[in-house]
């Protein structure tokens, strides 16, 4: 699967031959990573990557996720995903990640972009969610940039390492994404 949303970015697939780069971008960002992502400590080898990338296709062959990286002039850059997709609700949520060197471009909000307009168009979602943590104020912009609306703030609803953290949820809806960002 390819999505363009600018001439430089694309979203797609991970292969197995991803996971050597995969898991140096980690390692590289994995203090800036760590602050805000609760699984980091999973991700320890390049064996490791090579495991979420089968999990990640084995689910996606299975239509319960979908997780595609994200790469910018041909760099892989970060990982984007719609998680434990639930059709009978023809729900889900966005998960994503970006490595530091290649934030504040606007690469993540345009990957959202993206990936949402083929969730509501491509995918026939009704409902997409995204959680941040209330502290995550960089992760908070993008959901608030594309008009998502906040619902609610979950009061400790994600261990992260060693303390809760509160989660605020924003969601958009296929009638209203259709309204807003109709081209």
């Amino acid at each position: 699967m390819l999505l363009s949303p600018t001439p430089d970015l694309q979203l797609r697939d991970l292969s197995e031959s991803h996971a050597p780069g995969l898991y140096e971008l980690l390692e590289t960002n994995r203090s800036s990573l760590r602050e805000w992502l609760p699984w980091l400590d999973t991700q320890r080898s390049v064996q490791d990557s090579i495991q979420f990338i089968r999990t990640a296709r084995t689910q996606s062959d299975r239509n319960e996720s979908l997780s595609l990286g994200i790469w910018y002039r041909n760099d892989l850059c970060g990982v984007i995903s719609f998680h434990r997709i639930d059709w009978p609700n023809r729900a889900t949520m966005i998960g994503y990640w970006l490595s530091a060197d290649f934030q504040g471009k606007g690469l993540m909000t345009e990957s959202c972009r993206a990936f949402v307009d083929y969730g509501f168009t491509r995918m026939s979602l009704h409902r997409i969610e995204i959680r941040c943590a209330t502290g995550n104020l960089k992760s908070r912009a993008i959901p608030e940039r594309l008009g998502f609306t906040k619902e609610a703030v979950l009061r400790d609803c994600e261990w992260l390492y060693d303390h809760y953290v509160d989660l605020i949820v924003y969601s958009m809806l296929a009638p209203d994404w259709k309204k807003s960002h109709h081209r």
